[in-house]
């Protein structure tokens, strides 16, 4: 029996194919049987979302707690993957210059290890040298910054001396505070050691043989799936390496600006405030926020209010050419997120897992960005990024290429 032949119906946006008779007796049933349902459609589909909403909250709140209980675990690996983005384009270098793997392996390590501990030896050396001098001068800045106010008669002085007598007993609590958290520290300085070499036990694995690491994860799909896995993983570690590489030079232009701007004011601490920017600054955002604050506050006590305001307009200087002339430059290739969606995703890190939670929130955010537009557009068949993703915007739009491509050629 012949299909009924289609016809064109012309709408107020052009030509359509008209239904069927067949099509039209099934849309016909179905109202009907949508209207004899003794449940409102609208309401059986906000119930449908709603238990799958429910089940993804139960499966988040599981991968939370699962963190939360094996920290001592999931941090150091996240980390070395952190490093190893970080690292792969060094190490991928030495590679295509036919360097053998364990030679790149061991450069890439003490070439990291180097830097690291000559930026804590110069922090050291800086504080150890200047600590009881600025102790002494803040001491005096307060005192001036006390009689300043007490001359300006505005306020009783009784009322100036309850001020000044919370904001002492204050900061001592928080002194006392910060003793215990110290030892605290120092009673689990064996889980530290044991972080930091699985840390970087598992640098060593994932730049040895991340590829046969990786292979035998996709063995865990299913058959059909792993195409598709492979493709959006591979794009998501292509972000996550832009990323890493993109964040550290911002680090270091707002480290050398504001440590450079501190050392010609005379603002002491100068470079245990480069070192302080440089690491916060992998908060994006907020980091250089804070900071900032922090370097203001140095000069402050040190050095008076007009140091202070030099010290701001410094800091301002740097986020302004940091963010206006160079990022535009520097971000060609790497993910781009609106300030609305880090200040919620670091806020929202922090909130879960403290300090490490606020530094993984941005590059995790990104890459399962970019892995669920990948999956849900189709895209991991070629590599190539919609335009449709939202919040993130990721340039150029080919940043990786799927396992299905690689088949193909």
């Amino acid at each position: 029996m012949s299909e009924e032949p289609r016809q064109e119906r012309r709408t107020l946006f052009g030509y359509r194919p008209a239904s069927t008779v067949a099509e039209r007796t099934e849309r016909t049933e179905r109202t009907d049987k949508d209207a004899d349902h003794p449940v409102a459609k609208p309401l059986r589909v906000a119930a449908a979302y709603g238990w799958r909403l429910l089940i993804l909250a139960a499966v988040l709140a599981l991968l939370i707690w699962f963190i939360a209980e094996f920290k001592t675990l999931v941090i150091p690996v996240v980390v070395a993957v952190l490093l190893t983005a970080l690292l792969w384009p060094f190490f991928s270098w030495l590679r295509r210059m036919r360097v053998p793997t364990a030679v790149a392996i061991i450069v890439s390590l003490l070439g990291t290890i180097s830097i690291v501990a000559g930026l804590v030896w110069l922090s050291v050396w800086q504080i150890a040298n200047q600590a009881a001098d600025v102790r002494d001068r803040a001491v005096e800045g307060w005192y001036e910054i006390e009689a300043w106010v007490v001359n300006l008669g505005l306020l009783p002085d009784d009322v100036i001396s309850q001020a000044v007598a919370f904001v002492t007993e204050f900061v001592q609590e928080q002194a006392q505070v910060l003793l215990s958290g110290a030892l605290t520290v120092g009673l689990t300085v064996g889980h530290i050691v044991a972080g930091i070499l699985l840390t970087l036990f598992t640098l060593i694995c994932f730049l040895a043989d991340g590829k046969g690491i990786w292979g035998w994860t996709t063995t865990l799909f299913p058959k059909k799936a792993r195409a598709a896995v492979d493709g959006a993983a591979r794009n998501g570690w292509s972000t996550l390496v832009n990323y890493a590489r993109t964040q550290i030079l911002v680090a270091l232009i707002d480290a050398v600006g504001i440590g450079v701007g501190a050392a010609l004011l005379g603002v002491p601490l100068a470079i245990p405030i480069g070192v302080i920017v440089f690491l916060a600054s992998f908060i994006p955002f907020l980091g250089a926020i804070l900071t900032g604050i922090l370097a203001v506050f140095i000069a402050l006590a040190y050095n008076g209010i007009w140091t202070a305001i030099a010290m701001l307009g410094v800091v301002l200087l740097v986020q302004q050419i940091e963010s206006q002339v160079l990022q535009p430059l520097i971000m060609s290739a790497a993910v781009k997120v609106h300030p609305l969606a880090v200040v919620l995703v670091v806020l929202a890190g922090a909130a879960v897992g403290g300090i490490a939670g606020a530094l993984f929130a941005v590059p995790f955010a990104a890459f399962v960005n970019v892995v669920a537009v990948t999956l849900s557009t189709g895209s991991w068949r070629t590599g190539e990024l919609p335009d449709t993703d939202l919040i993130w915007r990721t340039e150029p739009k080919t940043i990786g290429r799927g396992s299905a491509e690689k088949e193909k050629k």
